[in-house]
């Protein structure tokens, strides 16, 4: 009986897992689509909720729901596969946060920058801010975790690696005076210069 449900959540965890890498594919797709329907928008220069005002906001509401469910796939399948730990317990926490603020970008515009602040603007950017912070901690300690359960093996290296990559990005840009939306961008620009 012990194989059969260890076999089940398995399949379980593998499949939860391809669908959110399924959707992370599709996520990015709509990000490419808009890119394509809005050439007033640079995703290089301006945010990409930015694409959530205008004719075709709907197109980003929904790929903000669909990070929404990515998420939870993602969060489902650690679940399944990681030690029942308190680091192992929180991080998927964090991701839930993470996932629950990505679905409520989807409900409330983003302002343009220079534009005066709406409510439904600074609802979005506290849920973005939010999301964001929780990601990067939950990814902290899911490194934690992954780095203990395949000590010894080459991606521990990796893993460590471009977590520090990220968060010393990231406290940089802000601490040079950066905007949240300006970080955002200067970090993906040099993906759309290639």
């Amino acid at each position: 009986m012990q194989t059969t449900t260890k076999s089940a959540s398995l399949i379980t965890t593998q499949g939860l897992a391809l669908l959110s890498l399924a959707g992370v594919v599709l996520y990015i797709a709509i990000d490419v689509l808009l890119f394509f329907l809005r050439p007033d928008l640079s995703i290089v220069y301006r945010a990409e909720s930015d694409y959530g005002n205008g004719p075709w906001a709907w197109i980003m509401d929904i790929n903000f729901l669909l990070r929404c469910a990515l998420s939870l796939a993602a969060i489902f399948a650690f679940w399944y596969a990681l030690p029942r730990t308190l680091l192992s317990q929180l991080a998927p926490g964090l991701l839930t946060l993470w996932a629950i603020a990505s679905g409520i970008l989807a409900f409330f515009p983003d302002d343009y920058e220079g534009t005066p602040p709406t409510t439904h603007g600074k609802i979005h950017l506290l849920a973005a801010a939010l999301a964001f912070l929780c990601c990067l901690l939950a990814t902290l300690l899911l490194t934690v975790v992954l780095v203990r359960l395949w000590r010894g093996q080459p991606i521990v290296a990796a893993l460590i690696i471009s977590w520090l990559i990220a968060a010393v990005s990231l406290l940089l840009l802000l601490k040079a005076g950066f905007t949240p939306g300006q970080v955002r961008r200067t970090l993906r620009a040099p993906l759309f210069r290639l």
